[in-house]
């Protein structure tokens, strides 16, 4: 299903130190974990803006524009997956 809004919750490459205080406060369960990876599924976020205000080291970030606005140099690192998406090695 189509978002009605832009995603404006962006993780910070190479910053998160796994520690899961993001992923236990997402009331959509929109924040994936997996050992040294961690990705917002697209489709489940509503931009609640908890994970951002849950994190110890700031490596979440809330952009009003939406992520779709960050530099181009940034969205290659952009941590998101649809929900359906498996994770690549």
């Amino acid at each position: 299903m189509p978002r009605n809004t832009p995603l404006m919750i962006h993780i910070i490459p190479g910053k998160c130190d796994y520690c899961g205080c993001c992923v236990g406060v997402c009331p959509e369960d929109a924040i994936e974990l997996m050992e040294s990876r961690i990705s917002i599924i697209d489709e489940r976020c509503t931009n609640c803006r908890k994970c951002v205000w849950a994190c110890p080291w700031e490596v979440i970030q809330f952009h009003r524009e939406g992520v779709e606005q960050l530099p181009k140099i940034q969205s290659l690192f952009l941590n998101q997956k649809k929900a359906d998406e498996p994770l690549s090695r």
